[in-house]
C-alpha cells in the first residue's frame, strides 16, 4: 500500500522523453491498469487504442498541433508511445469512466518506472473527418469521444517536485 500511495504523491506530468521506445511488459502493465479503471455500472465504456506506429503518431501530433493553433509544435513531447482513450457517449458516465482509465493509465506509468502525459485535443481530433477515418481504419464503430491521449515513454530529464498543496485542499466535515 505504501508504494501505491507512494506513486500517487510522486506522479508529475513528463514532457521531455527518450527517444527509446518502452518494453512490451511496461505497456502490458500500464494497458492492464487502464482495463481495470472503475467504469459506471460496470459497462467499461472506454476503448484504448495503444499506438507506438512512428507515422501514426506523426499523423496525430499533426493533427493535435493544428488544433493547438501551432502547426510546427510537438504537443506529443517526443513520446515513443500514445495510447488514446475513447468512450461510448451512449453510456451516461462516458466522460467520467475515461477520466478514470486516463488516471490509471497515468499512476500504471509511474508504478512501472515510466513518464506520462495527458493530452488534451482528443475530443476535437475525433470528431473530425480525418480522425473518424483512422477510428474505421482501427475498427471501432459507434459514438466514440475522444478522452485524452496519454503519453509514455522515458522520461529525458528529472521529475519535478510537486507544487505546494493549497491550505484549502481539503474540507472536513465530522
Amino acid at each position: 500500500m505504501k508504494t501505491t500511495l507512494e506513486d500517487l504523491k510522486n506522479r508529475r506530468s513528463c514532457r521531455t522523453y527518450r527517444p527509446e521506445q518502452i518494453t512490451e511488459e511496461e505497456l502490458e502493465q500500464v494497458l492492464q491498469a487502464g482495463m481495470y479503471a472503475p467504469t459506471g455500472s460496470g459497462k467499461q465504456s472506454p476503448r484504448i487504442v495503444a499506438i507506438q506506429n512512428a507515422e501514426v503518431i506523426g499523423q496525430l501530433k499533426k493533427m493535435n498541433a493544428a488544433l493547438l493553433g501551432n502547426p510546427e509544435a510537438d504537443p506529443f513531447y517526443g513520446a515513443p508511445t500514445v495510447v488514446v482513450v475513447l468512450a461510448d457517449r451512449s453510456c451516461p458516465t462516458y466522460l467520467y469512466d475515461g477520466s478514470c482509465v486516463m488516471d490509471n493509465l497515468m499512476n500504471a506509468a509511474e508504478a512501472v518506472g515510466l513518464g506520462s502525459c495527458w493530452i488534451h485535443r482528443a475530443r476535437e481530433e475525433f470528431e473530425s473527418d480525418q480522425g473518424k477515418a483512422l477510428l474505421r481504419q482501427w475498427g471501432i464503430e459507434g459514438d466514440y469521444e475522444g478522452i485524452g491521449h496519454c503519453l509514455l515513454g522515458y522520461r529525458a530529464g528529472e521529475r519535478p517536485d510537486p507544487a505546494p498543496r493549497k491550505k484549502d485542499y481539503i474540507v472536513r466535515v465530522n
